[in-house]
């Protein structure tokens, strides 16, 4: 079986804009034009881009003829694939504006998408959250507090700054900030440097970067939802019985897990109603009304409860909400109303300042989380590396969700499109554990088809949760996705494979001809650990990137972590999707 070989752009963040669907059709269109006139112009494509449905009913092909001339005079000059990306991108922006759309100059919508209307109380929840967070903020104090009724929150995020420190907010220590370009005025070079190390930061948080809208301002959602997991809080494992339900609670989204607690208090509160969702099964107000009482006994009230006006009723749950020092993200309207997005961060805000659990099943769980250090941080970087390939499902947590095998199928479809047999694949939820045999034995096949080690491994061994096994698949995945690009970027291969031993030859001559004296004898060399060779190298591929007067001399367990945090995102900054911890740089 031949392997396929997506679309790939030299640009990383100009790949970045576009989904591997939409980077077909664009080239498809491109290739059509070049067979038809023997190269392609500006001139050739007022009439392409009126064809296409997101511009026909914007603009007339006179008005796209305007516009590509304005940014280049000459409109009979030969353009490649990338310039007529960009080209799309631009009226792609003017589209939106025309439509009265918002959006920022670094989260552009894409061919799928491309207006988002702007919630206002969304807004103004996540303008609150900026104010309240950043408010000491050494760089961003001059320009807080943001006014919600302007479109300040959007002319700051353009230098990309906000946005890094926001991530920095959710997960701290992703971003080392020293790396972020804050000076006041910002030029586009630096400025889409912070864009980048932004993107790339936030796909190794967890965020999927395919098809954002302006309106998705991820990191507050990763911050509020942080803790709903097992290990950041074993006590939810109170929410169930047995061994089955806690690998079954290890698996569930933290939306799910938020919810699942929810209704545990609401049982126990004596609320006859189920909470299936954030929006219409809390208008009302009265399950807040019910789990607030429940959690929070020494401000219970009934006026709550008898207030017959909802808004009234909501506005009494955000006072006594206040009381456990929620802050008032949302409105009343926003309550009864129904907003999905707001309803779950107060929900999450609830739970951060009064979770309501105990220790008692703690002891029992603590036995059965055997993962050692390294397992955990490998299990981190493939599913954050999973999340970022906008998989239509989101992996929670890796051993667990890969046992029906259907994620795996879907990630091996997006590296490698058309491998995937998806008329004898089974979609969830799948009941009969043959069903999930077969998925899984599909994936083993397409890893055989390419020429993966898997000696004596069968489907069996992902849906049994075999944690060596599925973490070896993964590697090899990931592995083989990686040198695929190198082989497409790196034309002069031939088509040749690319081996470790070219790899490494390649980093050792690019630091030598950079005048470096420093090499590195194998991926396993231990003098990588002070990080120096890698900063030689990042200096290599782009000289200004590197600010040497913050580099240590890696020689103390400190200084060699102060190294390992700024190559990680200085090699953002250059456009590196890095899954990796500081801490696998220094060992």
């Amino acid at each position: 079986m031949s392997s396929y070989q997506g679309v790939i752009v030299s640009d990383p963040w100009l790949q970045s804009q576009f989904t591997q669907v939409e980077l077909r059709t664009l080239k498809s269109k491109f290739i059509s034009v070049r067979t038809q006139h023997g190269r392609v112009t500006r001139d050739d494509l007022p009439p392409v881009f009126a064809g296409m449905k997101a511009f026909s009913e914007m603009f007339s092909e006179d008005e796209i003829k305007t516009f590509l001339g304005e940014s280049n005079s000459d409109m009979g000059e030969e353009i490649d694939f990338e310039a007529f990306l960009r080209l799309y991108l631009d009226l792609q922006g003017r589209a939106v504006e025309k439509s009265g759309g918002l959006r920022s100059s670094f989260l552009k919508a894409t061919t799928t998408t491309f207006h988002h209307a702007i919630n206002e109380s969304e807004k103004a929840s996540y303008v609150a959250h900026i104010n309240n967070y950043l408010a000491e903020d050494k760089f961003l104090k001059d320009f807080l507090p943001i006014d919600p009724a302007t479109d300040a929150l959007f002319d700051l995020a353009k230098d990309g700054v906000l946005l890094c420190k926001l991530i920095n907010v959710a997960v701290p220590g992703t971003i080392d900030e020293r790396a972020i370009n804050t000076k006041k005025v910002l030029n586009p070079w630096e400025r889409n440097e912070n864009h980048t190390l932004c993107l790339n930061s936030a796909k190794a948080i967890g965020c999927t970067v395919v098809n954002i809208g302006t309106q998705d301002l991820v990191e507050a959602r990763i911050q509020l939802l942080a803790d709903l997991n097992l290990k950041k809080t074993p006590q939810l494992v109170e929410l169930v019985d047995d061994s089955q339900e806690v690998e079954e609670l290890l698996s569930l989204a933290p939306e799910k897990v938020l919810l699942k607690w929810m209704n545990f208090h609401l049982k126990k509160a004596g609320y006859q109603k189920q909470v299936t969702n954030f929006s219409t099964d809390l208008k009302d107000g009265e399950a807040y009304a019910h789990l607030l009482n429940a959690l929070a006994p020494e401000h219970s009230t009934h006026s709550t409860l008898d207030a017959k006006d909802p808004t009234e009723r909501a506005n009494k749950v955000l006072e006594m909400a206040e009381k456990l020092d929620c802050k008032r993200y949302l409105t009343p309207k926003d309550i009864v109303e129904g907003s999905p997005n707001l309803n779950l961060a107060f929900v999450a805000q609830i739970f951060h300042h009064r979770n309501g659990l105990t220790d008692s099943k703690t002891t029992t769980f603590a036995e059965m989380m055997t993962d050692d250090a390294e397992t955990s941080r490998e299990e981190r970087c493939f599913r954050f590396w999973m999340n970022s390939l906008g998989a239509t499902t989101y992996v929670n947590n890796v051993f667990e969700d890969v046992r029906n095998g259907y994620v795996m199928l879907e990630i091996v479809d997006k590296i490698f499109p058309g491998t995937v047999n998806w008329k004898q694949a089974n979609k969830p939820p799948i009941k009969m554990p043959f069903k999930q045999v077969e998925n899984c034995n599909q994936v083993i096949q397409i890893g055989r088809n390419l020429n993966f080690s898997l000696v004596n491994v069968a489907g069996n061994d992902i849906v049994a949760g075999n944690k060596k096994l599925i973490i070896a698949f993964l590697w090899q995945l990931m592995r083989f996705s990686m040198l695929q690009l190198l082989k497409n970027l790196r034309t002069h291969s031939q088509g040749k494979e690319i081996t470790d031993a070219d790899i490494l030859n390649w980093a050792n001559n690019k630091v030598k001809k950079a005048g470096r004296t420093s090499q590195m004898e194998s991926f396993k060399d231990k003098s990588l650990s002070s990080g120096i060779f890698f900063l030689e190298l990042l200096s290599a591929v782009e000289p200004r990137v590197v600010n040497w007067g913050l580099v240590t001399k890696g020689e103390t367990d400190e200084d060699k972590k102060l190294n390992a945090t700024y190559i990680i995102s200085v090699a953002r900054k250059l456009g590196c999707s890095i899954f990796l911890l500081p801490e696998d740089v220094i060992e």
